[in-house]
């Protein structure tokens, strides 16, 4: 492909994904997934391109744009050899128009970014969210070790006690000590959050929302495989992706269940009053993970983020009910917004009075209200609020 036809097939591709965002569909990455499949003619070096083009013209971009021109208009912006590309050649875009407009830049929906800078979340901060993230290792202790553990690449620890530092687009699959369930991919931000849990051998640990299970692994691993390690979610599919990466792990303490939307509690009664620690690790806005997936910022709504921050309270009130006297409740969400973080944290402890905040000690990170928020500005990983509370009674 040329050049000039790598740009037009950038602009068709961010058509496809401003449609999506707005209609709630395919994520960006499984649209370009398909694409590729489906064109063989596009070469691995035309993939890169294409996939660099896309992703950077996302970044480009503030509010979700009118189309994928005025996107790839946006990044000719801020990238000077992109516009002599607009040449009116065979497969490439149409010259450009005397005051053809380009979309908006900025961090993103106005309406979002006011929310992120009443957040304390603003300037390089907020700059910050759209750069490249970083590819995070975890070393499983239950196979190896980070200190002695040789990998086929250099990597650099992290904070995380057991984290390693690649270069991105490492093919970390590919290698045997994945395979063998040495090393899990995983952030930094979000293995803190684990260790923020504190999860002891022997103890009753329920992970409330655990998706495809990286916190559960992690979890396992703290645990020394000793202990009861409940993972609960209401996702059918996702839930599903954790038993063949347990096996990998050698994780043989999880139990799996699956909940019911809206009737959560009744998959998990026989725990009430039970558990030594319930992580609520809940649904939230992503904001925190603009860095891996910068088209989220154009999927989230103010309707949708007042559905989030409900969900996230009952969560935590069924959380609440989990946690045996003397036990903890450790909040985690990959927002940095107050409403889904400090403020959400506070009106649990004012609506529950058996919970009282207690501190967590973490390498890195910065308090805010009664928690620990991480940055990818300030600390290097996703952006994360962290909080713990403790029953009295």
């Amino acid at each position: 492909m040329t050049p000039a036809a790598r740009v037009q097939t950038s602009i068709e591709l961010l058509d496809a994904i401003i449609e999506a965002a707005k209609s709630k569909g395919a994520p960006a990455d499984r649209i370009l997934a398909d694409w590729f499949r489906n064109n063989r003619f596009a070469g691995s070096k035309d993939r890169r391109a294409i996939r660099e083009l896309v992703y950077s013209a996302i970044r480009a971009c503030g509010p979700v744009p009118e189309s994928g021109r005025a996107a790839m208009l946006r990044l000719a912006e801020v990238d000077l050899a992109i516009a002599p590309l607009f040449d009116g050649s065979n497969y490439g875009p149409k010259p450009i128009g005397d005051g053809e407009a380009a979309a908006a830049g900025g961090v993103g929906p106005k309406w979002l970014s006011e929310k992120l800078s009443s957040s304390g979340i603003e300037g390089a901060e907020a700059e910050a969210l759209l750069d490249r993230a970083p590819l995070d290792l975890r070393v499983n202790t239950l196979k190896a070790d980070r200190a002695t553990l040789s990998l086929p690449a250099d990597a650099e620890p992290t904070a995380a006690p057991h984290g390693l530092r690649l270069e991105t687009g490492t093919q970390v699959e590919q290698w045997a000590e994945w395979r063998e369930g040495k090393v899990e991919v995983q952030d930094t931000g979000s293995q803190l959050a684990c260790l923020a849990v504190d999860a002891k051998p022997g103890e009753t640990v329920i992970d409330l929302c655990a998706g495809g299970g990286g916190k559960t692994l992690a979890l396992a691993a703290a645990m020394d495989n000793l202990g009861r390690l409940i993972a609960s979610d209401t996702d059918r599919g996702r839930l599903s992706r954790l038993a063949p990466r347990a096996e990998r792990a050698g994780a043989t303490i999880i139990e799996t269940r699956l909940l019911d939307p809206k009737r959560e509690f009744e998959a998990l009664a026989d725990l009430e009053g039970q558990a030594d620690v319930v992580m609520v690790d809940a649904p939230c806005s992503g904001t925190g993970t603009w860095r891996r997936n910068p088209e989220a910022r154009w999927r989230i709504d103010e309707a949708e983020l007042a559905r989030l921050t409900a969900l996230q309270s009952d969560l935590l009130d069924l959380g609440g009910r989990l946690v045996k006297p003397g036990g903890r409740i450790v909040y985690v969400t990959c927002s940095l917004l107050d409403e889904e973080g400090a403020g959400q944290f506070d009106a649990f402890l004012n609506r529950l009075n058996a919970f009282s905040a207690k501190d967590i000690s973490l390498p890195v990170g910065s308090k805010r209200g009664n928690g620990t928020r991480l940055t990818p500005y300030h600390d290097g990983t996703d952006g994360f609020f962290i909080a713990c509370a403790s029953s009295s009674c």
